[in-house]
């Protein structure tokens, strides 16, 4: 209290009502791999493409990192910090890798280049086009590997259109990459030899340790201990080194479930993870119950790959699809709150999947907890599922896992001021306004079930949940009960045929 020792009138800023509790972000995604340069095992904040670029360097062949936060970014992706691990990256000749094809050759206004990776000596002729009175500008194209004719382009033209010949070459090659320069114009009839390509840039060996990390060392997933707000967390490049032959299947799983264990802990963090590439529905059903059997409501998986365009590789590719989930979670936080479920959203970039799921297949897939992404015509490539890895039919919507983190980190990082605070009933009182005024809050964005807040949640901080010996512990101990809204998963239209003119149903 405050003396007064003379006369006159005084102003005192007094504290009325609760508190208010502010909700935590929820779409701020992890992601650990290879990158070109940048700071090893350090968490870096990386809020744009053009900073990840900046930092970490553009797209490198046969790397997933910079393709996974793309996609976060087109898909919605506001905040995510980026660990690099490992060595640099290396191409085939042992230098580093800058993720571009090989020296160009001369064809008339184009350069050709060889694709990375692609062995062999390289030729490509340009002769008269194909058919019945082929328009005057159209030429046809032939690529050659070791003196055999590999890639025809029967007519192919400088016009713009499909028929162009960069166009064609782009979407269909797996030789050569054709650029325009200047003045290009329909290059005349010849052979031009191709200079090889550096090589693949493929990750040098690196370990499943070395993803999991050490926290005390700050390296790998142990380096974003120290950042509290991460809420989502993927590790694209799991299978860079899975393809190279760097980690096998054990290594894979035990990296993974690092991964799961490290979000266990945090106890605020999902894991994405990312299946082996290529699996049929049979082998990604047989994958997810035998060889990975996760049971862990911190962690989801999605299935199949998506293709998207690869500027390092100039062509479209399949990647791992963590990174651009990780958007449409950030997208779908955005636009309609982290209590729905992040499933029937369209994701950005994907032109294709690795697998066309069908229904009867998605059927085996979804029970076991393997989150489909399916095309649809008509309606582009969604992600037709949103269930966790938990055996636990609570836990079993990650929508649900990811409310109670939003909800216990919100309120946890709120109440930090009734630490030493005496621990009386005017206390608990203050506790149980604070808290209830935010959940109503909640219950009017639509994340509770109910017709009333009182249907949709309780507080209850008062003598009975602090009874005198937790009292005299320094305990105050605040019961709090929600009732999370879960997803339509399974929508049913019942339709019975009715007797014209009645009421009654006809059997």
């Amino acid at each position: 209290m405050p003396t007064y020792r003379s006369p006159g009138v005084y102003v005192e800023e007094v504290e009325a009502g609760s508190r208010p509790i502010e909700g935590v972000g929820t779409a701020v995604a992890a992601f650990v791999g290879f990158a070109a340069k940048g700071p090893l095992h350090e968490p870096t904040l990386v809020t744009n493409w053009a900073q990840f670029v900046s930092t970490y360097g553009d797209f490198v062949e046969g790397a997933y990192l910079a393709s996974a936060v793309y996609g976060f970014f087109a898909n919605g992706g506001g905040i995510c910090y980026v660990v690099r691990v490992g060595d640099p990256l290396t191409a085939g000749n042992g230098k580093p890798a800058e993720g571009v094809a090989g020296p160009p050759a001369e064809l008339g206004g184009y350069r050709v280049r060889a694709l990375p990776g692609v062995t062999g000596k390289i030729t490509v002729e340009v002769a008269g086009a194909e058919g019945d009175s082929p328009p005057p500008e159209a030429f046809k194209l032939l690529v050659s590997r070791d003196g055999k004719v590999e890639e025809t382009y029967p007519m192919v033209t400088t016009k713009r259109g499909r028929d162009n010949v960069v166009n064609q070459v782009r979407e269909r090659s797996k030789l050569i990459n054709l650029e325009e320069g200047t003045g290009a114009a329909k290059p005349e009839a010849q052979v031009v030899a191709v200079p090889a390509a550096p090589g693949r840039a493929v990750a040098v060996p690196v370990s499943a340790d070395q993803y999991v990390g050490d926290p005390d060392k700050r390296t790998g997933l142990g380096g974003l201990t120290t950042v509290d707000e991460i809420t989502m967390v993927a590790v694209p490049d799991l299978m860079t080194a899975y393809q190279a032959g760097a980690i096998d299947d054990e290594q894979l799983i035990v990296a993974q479930q690092g991964m799961i264990t490290h979000c266990e802990l945090m106890g605020n963090r999902i894991a994405i993870l990312d299946p082996p590439p290529e699996l049929t529905v049979q082998q990604v059903a047989t994958w997810r119950n035998t060889t990975a059997g996760f049971d862990s409501k911190y962690a989801t998986l999605y299935y199949p790959w998506i293709k998207v365009y690869d500027p390092a590789a100039r062509r479209p590719n399949y990647v791992p699809p963590c990174g651009h989930v990780a958007g449409v979670w950030a997208r779908n936080d955005d636009t309609r709150g982290v209590h729905k479920a992040p499933a029937n959203e369209v994701i950005r970039g994907a032109v294709a999947v690795q697998t066309q799921i069908t229904k009867p297949e998605h059927d085996v897939l979804n029970p076991i907890g393997v989150n489909c992404i399916r095309a649809f015509p008509g309606r582009g490539i969604r992600i037709w599922g949103a269930r966790t890895l938990s055996s636990d039919s609570a836990w079993r919507y990650l929508n649900v896992r990811r409310l109670f983190n939003y909800l216990e980190d919100s309120i946890l990082n709120a109440t930090q001021w009734v630490v030493f605070e005496p621990n009386d009933d005017a206390l608990w009182a203050r506790i149980r306004r604070t808290i209830s005024a935010f959940l109503v809050n909640e219950w009017r964005k639509g994340a509770l079930f109910g017709l009333t807040p009182e249907d949709s949640f309780y507080v209850k901080c008062d003598a009975e949940t602090n009874p005198a010996e937790s009292i005299d512990a320094g305990h105050v101990i605040c019961e709090i009960g929600v009732a999370p809204v879960k997803p339509a998963e399974f929508v049913v239209f019942r339709l019975a045929q009715m007797s014209s003119g009645t009421s009654e149903v006809a059997e």
